[in-house]
């Protein structure tokens, strides 16, 4: 805190704190998901006892110029992050069974219910400047929109395990697949024409989020596509109940969309 320039976190020692309900806690409070952070606190009951006759620089030699103190590494970091000079993060890994990891032979949504909530719209923008908007969307440039609904919900996730919005994104203007976008994942991403995301909050189903782009006589078309896979009866009813939120939010989105796009014409 003191390197990035922030103030001094308070500490409140709690006595009657169990790593178990400790591991619940990192989970809101900070960007590692509970589902991570909890065998990490586990861990903590394990005695960690050093060889004292085997030597780290034995095994692992110094590097020549020396070793990097922790201050030093943290401001190596935090430049790093200033810059937009992050190749990867924690949170782009994802566990080889991840729901949006599909095997080649699987046909688009097998043997899957489908529920879909489709929008569209033709601007004069030209294509690379709403590609840029597009591109740009989540982490602090926001959802266009609805914004706060948008950090209700993050909120809900992650006080009930899930990643919630603190993973933002690697970098303020490109995205690439694999990576996570708050609580989604580039699932795949073509320049100027596609993005889709698929969705690692904790759902009755799975879900996607996809644009794509294209030229209509002259213009720029965009197509708006909310996709959801929804897990038995519970899933249908959580659906239908954010229709309602649906219908202000992504027209809201897709419109804000286009103004950015015609700005970036305007301003650059």
């Amino acid at each position: 805190a003191k390197i990035s320039g922030l103030r001094k976190r308070l500490i409140i020692k709690v006595p009657v704190l169990t790593p178990q309900l400790s591991s619940l806690w990192i989970g809101l409070v900070t960007p590692v998901p509970t589902a991570l952070a909890r065998p990490l606190v586990g861990s903590l009951i394990n005695e960690v006892v050093a060889d004292p006759n085997k030597s780290l620089n034995g095994i692992i030699p110094p590097p020549p110029e020396g070793l990097t103190d922790v201050t030093k590494a943290i401001e190596l970091a935090l430049s790093r992050i200033s810059a937009n000079a992050v190749e990867t993060r924690w949170s782009d890994a994802a566990i080889p069974t991840a729901p949006w990891q599909k095997a080649q032979s699987d046909p688009a949504w097998a043997g899957e219910m489908i529920l879909r909530d489709l929008r569209e719209v033709i601007t004069d923008a030209p294509i690379e400047k709403v590609w840029e908007a597009i591109e740009q969307i989540g982490g602090d440039n926001g959802w266009y929109g609805a914004d706060f609904l948008w950090f209700m919900r993050g909120l809900l996730d992650r006080a009930i395990g899930g990643v919630g919005l603190r993973r933002g994104r690697r970098d303020p203007k490109t995205l690439r697949i694999g990576e996570s976008l708050d609580f989604w994942r580039v699932e795949n991403i073509e320049k100027e024409k596609l993005l889709r995301l698929y969705a690692e909050m904790i759902l009755p189903g799975k879900a996607w989020l996809e644009f794509r782009i294209s030229e209509v006589d002259g213009k720029t078309k965009i197509i708006q596509e909310a996709t959801f896979s929804p897990h038995g009866l519970g899933g249908q009813l959580y659906w239908y109940s954010i229709l309602p939120l649906h219908s202000f939010v992504f027209p809201t989105m897709l419109r804000n969309i286009v103004r950015s796009a015609k700005r970036k014409v305007i301003f650059g």
